[in-house]
């Protein structure tokens, strides 16, 4: 670990080792605000190895690494308090990156989650939640989604399906036999819109205790150059890309570039009291319908709270 005198500020990015979350640390790093940079992720020699590597390409050496499981509560808690126990400056800003999307089969988090749902949502939720009484006055937490949440964005992917989170968690296998890949697809678009509910509905939340911490979500679009398709085999990936609109294709997005759109929402002062946004790229834009619906928000919040038996000292934001 760096010496974290040399900076004023911490901000913790998920699932950073390589793609968009790299990038986004590469900007912040380059931006010459004096950020304390946590790669967070679960794979500790590639953790370590982004850290030398964006140390070498930034000249820039405050940055640190650590090791973080989303799929196990139990690692996302010991995270937490190793970052509370450490000697860091004010830890400012949070970026909720990591994602994955399984299409070949259905799997279970350490604690019996489905994996997407796990990882994308539930693992988050836990992070944020014991993460909030660490942050400083005009924090930030950022959302990465996507506008496969959004029927209207002809993405080619299925339309999310959300109902409640419990059967989310611990989802139905019968329906499963006939197309895992499409199952896995909707699963994943549905949780890039838990992302967004969950987003507007700790912005909610913090404004009714008058907090300054702002909370926005983030879309970098069809990215080509990362390894989110990794669990798709070479015929469901063709599928995929024959079934996703021509324009959606043409407007491909280059995840260097995402990535300094994503660090913004961290380092525009221009945003200080923009809060429950949701941007696409640098652009502000209405997310779908169905993510503004409070009322889901809300169950999506409480039942995630009982599915990780989030504690009354760990829930500051239950009621």
């Amino acid at each position: 670990m760096q010496d974290p005198t040399q900076a004023s500020k911490t901000v913790i990015i998920t699932g950073s080792t390589s793609g968009l979350g790299y990038y986004c640390a590469e900007a912040i790093a380059r931006s010459g605000q004096d950020w304390h940079i946590i790669i967070a992720s679960h794979n500790l020699s590639r953790v370590e190895e982004a850290v030398r590597t964006l140390m070498a390409e930034t000249e820039y050496s405050n940055i640190e690494g650590m090791a973080l499981d989303l799929a196990s509560l139990a690692s996302v808690r010991q995270f937490a308090q190793d970052f509370i126990t450490g000697e860091r400056p004010p830890l400012q800003a949070i970026v909720c990156n990591a994602g994955i999307q399984i299409v070949s089969d259905t799997r279970y988090t350490e604690d019996g989650f489905e994996m997407t749902f796990g990882v994308n949502h539930l693992g988050h939720f836990l992070l944020v939640n014991l993460l909030l009484p660490q942050m400083s006055d005009r924090s930030r937490i950022v959302f990465v989604s996507s506008d496969v949440h959004n029927p209207d964005a002809n993405t080619g992917m299925p339309n999310p399906q959300y109902q409640d989170a419990k059967l989310l968690a611990f989802p139905d296998n019968n329906d499963n036999d006939t197309d895992i890949g499409n199952t896995g697809r909707g699963r994943y678009t549905t949780s890039k819109l838990c992302n967004i509910l969950c987003t507007y509905e700790l912005s909610r939340r913090l404004q009714k205790q008058q907090s300054n911490i702002t909370v926005n979500a983030f879309n970098p679009g069809l990215m080509l150059d990362t390894k989110l398709a990794r669990d798709y085999s070479e015929a469901e990936l063709s599928a995929l890309i024959t079934t996703t609109s021509q324009s959606v294709m043409e407007n491909a997005r280059d995840s260097k570039a995402m990535g300094s759109a994503l660090a913004r929402l961290i380092l525009d002062s221009s945003l200080n009291q923009v809060t429950g946004k949701y941007f696409d790229g640098l652009e502000e834009i209405q997310s779908s319908a169905e993510s503004y619906d409070e009322k889901k928000a809300s169950e999506l919040w409480e039942s995630s709270a009982r599915l990780i038996e989030l504690s009354p000292k760990e829930a500051t934001l239950l009621n």
